[in-house]
């Protein structure tokens, strides 16, 4: 993997995590829990995206919102299963 590379998906992933965590109240992880989500958001809304056939396209606009609602998600189930 390229350096750039890399640092496009650190990137992505902590400007997602930290969007999911204005939208989701009651977490914050900092900037490391913030590129984590986030990475993990993107893995995660790029599968739930491809399962309904929803194609958004390439670019960097395109990777950040597939990654914030991956982490919505995520952060979503966290939370209930905290409950649990």
């Amino acid at each position: 993997m390229a350096v750039e590379t890399l640092i496009i998906w650190i990137l992505v992933g902590a400007v997602a995590g930290w969007l999911a965590g204005l939208v989701i109240r009651g977490f914050g992880f900092g900037l490391i829990g913030n590129i984590v989500i986030g990475i993990l958001g993107a893995i995660l809304g790029g599968w739930l995206f491809g399962m309904a056939g929803i194609a958004i396209g390439a670019g960097v606009i395109n990777a950040i919102f597939t990654a914030f609602i991956g982490a919505v998600v995520l952060l979503l189930i966290v939370r209930v299963l905290k409950r649990a």
